[in-house]
């Protein structure tokens, strides 16, 4: 008994099964909440995650205070057993308490979200499940990398995507000196206006970065839509293509570097030098 009200095993196994059917009722519930959000309000992939996560925590608390008062058991009987607890296992467990706060202010707060790209202790990928305990980012070799909740509050995370999904694109090329520098920016900025990737607006630009020791050298700058983390090095990849095959067409060349150079030269002389001996 407990507290004049009598509790049986009978009573213990309900009380069990209500958990379980509880759980299995929060999980649904929460899908389908969202799924009607989603259809009504076309809410982002990480703002449904948030309310799904918040809405399933909820709804176990809920359900497991109910199974506990249909099978008469008073909260009040785990006042001192939940000290003892918390005082046998509250040393042990800082960094699982740490990181499951944490992940409510995530799914709370949002600085990142399910489908955003970031950068965290030198991984970059996406994200792509926000736990109780844990956040999964998945990497561009297809790698999940499983980072603790609070390392996002804790350490500096870099979220490209958070905002919006622009992103500058940067490719650096240079050309022979005596080149006609006007119509090697007008090539790049071509490069970039042809490829249906690189946005409009901002419009592509070029710098005329410096004179180097054996070439001219332009930074072609343009901006793009990034949704994952091989979309830049792709769009990258591609203008690349394009400017070599623009420059043959115009005849511009790109320099080989002088060390290149210097060391055919050192091959050759030591050739010169064997057969003559």
């Amino acid at each position: 008994t407990s507290q004049g009200y009598p509790v049986t095993i009978g009573m213990l196994i309900l009380g069990i099964t209500l958990l379980v059917l509880g759980y299995s009722a929060s999980n649904y519930l929460s899908k389908k909440l969202v799924t009607k959000l989603l259809s009504r309000f076309n809410l982002n992939q990480g703002a449904s995650a948030a309310i799904q996560a918040l809405t399933f925590y909820a709804l176990l608390v809920t359900f497991a205070l109910a199974a506990l008062k249909i099978i008469n058991v008073p909260l009040t009987m785990f006042t001192v057993l939940g000290g003892a607890f918390a005082i046998g296992i509250g040393f042990g467990s800082q960094n699982l308490v740490n990181n499951f706060i944490s992940g409510l202010i995530l799914l709370a707060e949002q600085p990142i979200r399910v489908g955003d790209l970031i950068e965290v202790e030198g991984y970059t990928g996406i994200i792509k499940r926000i736990g109780a305990r844990s956040t999964a980012v998945r990497t561009a070799n297809n790698i999940d990398i499983i980072v603790p909740n609070s390392s996002f509050l804790e350490k500096n995370v870099i979220n490209w995507t958070r905002s919006n999904t622009q992103m500058r694109l940067n490719v650096k090329v240079g050309v022979d000196y005596g080149s006609d520098v006007n119509l090697v920016s007008e090539t790049l900025i071509k490069a970039a206006n042809t490829h249906k990737k690189v946005l409009p607006s901002p419009k592509p630009f070029v710098l005329f970065t410096e004179f180097g020791d054996s070439a001219l050298n332009f930074e072609l700058l343009a901006w793009a839509n990034i949704r994952n983390t091989s979309d830049r090095q792709a769009i990258e990849s591609d203008l690349r293509f394009k400017i070599n095959n623009l420059f043959i067409e115009k005849n511009i060349s790109i320099p080989f570097p002088h060390q290149v150079m210097l060391s055919k030269e050192a091959i050759e002389i030591k050739m010169v030098n064997s057969k003559e001996s």
